[in-house]
């Protein structure tokens, strides 16, 4: 069997190595890089229940296990390790000493209080996204099992017409035959919807840096609410990493999708606001070189929650896993073992997909 898993991000990486796993011949086809959107961008944190009492929360739980299993099994460094989670609050102006109610670390020595421990080792941990995806990519290809190709996705190839099963893909011109396709392109899935009947997928713009401290910080995860002198709450998140290197999110907008993922464009000014506000919790963030500006798209459906599975229309051999929101790295470990185990033998074991179902958003539209 070969299947071609469309997308170099984590939930494509993921897939293709479950499948590499399954003895399934796998080709990833990825437009510029691996990792190269929010895949490589994003923060790399991880939560084993905060998604419960959705219908991600079994998810979330089998994805939180396997990355403790694949931090063992992969032969590379991409960061895993459990953390401390912390709620801390700041502001530009005014005290906010009243809401501390948890010792904080002497590095917070800014304007801010640790309101509580969120998540605790047993529950939260952290990896480098972008390397983690690329340690997936490469186990799937030293088992000789996948190959990466660099090319846009143009279109599927049909069996006895139009709308018959798939029988492979297009990629900058040329037909890739396969026995399966699985549509894992981000945000960018959406373009798929000029092949087939596909719900709406939209991108959450966000904008990110990372910084790179003089001073060696803890392994403490912040959940801030921060009010600046405005006004405005914002909810910043800061993560270090064990390379030395500190992770900041906060600031965001509403600029639609590129069709080019290469055409994202990064805004200085909210760059700038993110280290001034960092800064402003611990001083010494402050005055830390900015080593990256980032901006990237969280891929997001109707009601928040993935498309994980068949894609809608009757199409044999057509599948779809993308919509995960900012929950992407977390839950791309069972994301992909579930659509590896479903592509591969029809059925989804490790998790019930059926939540998931791309078909449900268009049933409800209709």
């Amino acid at each position: 069997m070969h299947v071609v898993v469309c997308g170099g991000g984590v939930i494509g990486a993921a897939t293709a190595f479950y499948l590499t796993e399954l003895g399934v011949e796998v080709t990833l086809v990825e437009r510029r890089e691996l990792a190269a959107a929010a895949s490589g961008k994003a923060g790399g944190f991880l939560a084993r229940d905060w998604c419960d009492g959705n219908s991600m929360g079994p998810l979330a739980r089998a994805s939180f296990d396997l990355h403790a299993e694949l931090a063992d099994r992969l032969d590379a460094d991409y960061g895993y390790r459990r953390v401390d989670t912390l709620m801390v609050v700041g502001a530009d102006e005014g005290s906010v000493a009243r809401y501390a109610l948890h010792p904080a670390s002497g590095w917070l020595d800014g304007n801010c209080a640790v309101n509580g421990r969120i998540g605790t080792p047993e529950t939260t941990a952290q990896v480098e996204p972008g390397a983690f995806t690329r340690a997936l990519v490469d186990a799937a290809c030293r088992g000789g099992g996948a190959r990466v190709r660099i090319g846009a996705v143009e279109g599927l190839l049909a069996a006895g017409g139009a709308r018959g099963a798939v029988a492979g893909v297009v990629v900058d011109g040329d037909h890739v035959a396969a026995d399966a396709v699985v549509l894992a392109m981000g945000p960018w899935t959406a373009l798929a919807r000029a092949w087939l009947p596909l719900p709406p997928i939209g991108g959450l713009k966000g904008f990110s840096i990372t910084l790179r401290p003089d001073f060696e910080v803890p392994a403490e995860m912040l959940f801030c609410e921060y009010r600046t002198a405005s006004g405005e709450v914002l909810s910043p998140e800061i993560y270090p990493r064990p390379d030395g290197e500190v992770w900041v999110c906060g600031m965001s907008d509403d600029q639609p999708v590129p069709i080019d993922p290469a055409d994202v464009r990064v805004d200085d000014a909210r760059c700038d606001e993110l280290q001034r506000i960092a800064g402003t919790l611990a001083t010494g963030l402050g005055d830390a070189e900015i080593t990256r500006r980032q901006a990237c798209y969280r891929p997001i459906c109707a009601d928040a929650m993935p498309l994980l599975g068949p894609a809608p229309g009757g199409r044999a051999g057509i599948y779809v896993a993308t919509g995960h929101n900012c929950w992407g790295i977390l839950n791309a470990p069972a994301s992909g073992k579930a659509m590896a185990e479903l592509v591969a033998t029809g059925e989804a074991r490790c998790v019930d997909l059926a939540s998931f179902d791309p078909a449900r958003l268009l049933e409800a539209a209709a």
